[in-house]
């Protein structure tokens, strides 16, 4: 394994400007360099842990699973699967725990009743402005109804921004669920992005020049490699017909 890494890091320089055969695969959404990353975290997949069936944007555990950016097979069936983070907020975003889970949803309760309140003060502040509004003055210039009405979209704004954190909080990294669809886990990142002390448990780290920085820990799992290697050919299926420009209407 070693030695293996020592070769592929005197090729480095290739590395970094390795995109794939091109960007027809590259998705609207992601930039330049995560797609070269992507690239980088097949290239290990393939020259380091030998894996001879690979796939990108695979979703595994049914129909309603996660999307893995790379999934592969390699020898014995060992299955690996890397994501790809590009900057500290995207490694963020999926390294959230239950607890993290169960804080944020009491956070939401709490500004929901917030919320509830400061509607109720409004709506009293409204009534008495109405109620006490001098001939040619408009009763919305109410001090105590603007102050009101400014205390409520604050929360209002603070309650949909937690909406919105709930409805795409990912707890990815440390979701055992996720855990058991493969023997080892990686993240792939740039060079010093992510810290040794900051990986998850049972996670490994690469970078950009397809070198391990940090081994990940092989997991025992049970084998579900038909499972995965149905995933792979349905991904790899797609992206040629995509490559293809092939489209065929489902009937």
């Amino acid at each position: 394994m070693t030695d293996e890494i020592s070769r592929d890091r005197a090729s480095s320089d290739a590395d970094l400007n390795y995109r794939g055969p091109s960007q027809v695969l590259k998705s609207a959404s992601e930039t330049d360099f995560t797609y070269q990353l992507k690239w980088a975290a097949w290239r290990w997949l393939y020259s380091i842990a030998e894996c001879r069936a690979i796939g990108m944007e695979v979703r595994l555990e049914g129909p309603f699973g996660r999307v893995v950016d790379l999934v592969g097979v390699g020898k014995n069936n060992m299955v690996y699967i890397v994501e790809v983070k590009s900057s500290r907020g995207d490694m963020k975003r999926d390294d959230k725990s239950e607890s993290d889970r169960k804080r944020a949803t009491a956070q939401l309760t709490a500004l929901q009743d917030a919320a509830n309140l400061t509607a109720t003060v409004l709506n009293d502040a409204r009534q008495h402005a109405v109620e006490t509004a001098r001939s040619g003055i408009d009763w919305r210039e109410n001090l105590t109804y603007v102050s009101a009405r400014r205390d409520h979209e604050d929360i209002e704004g603070r309650l949909a921004a937690k909406e919105r954190t709930l409805v795409h909080f990912s707890t990815k990294f440390h979701d055992p669920s996720f855990l058991a669809c493969a023997n080892f886990h990686y993240i792939m990142a740039p060079q010093g992005l992510i810290n040794r002390s900051e990986l998850p448990p049972f996670w490994g780290l690469l970078n950009e020049s397809s070198e391990m920085v940090v081994s990940a820990v092989q997991k025992q799992i049970r084998s579900n490699t038909t499972h995965v290697l149905r995933a792979i050919a349905k991904a790899n299926t797609r992206d040629l017909m995509k490559a293809c420009r092939v489209s065929i209407d489902k009937p």
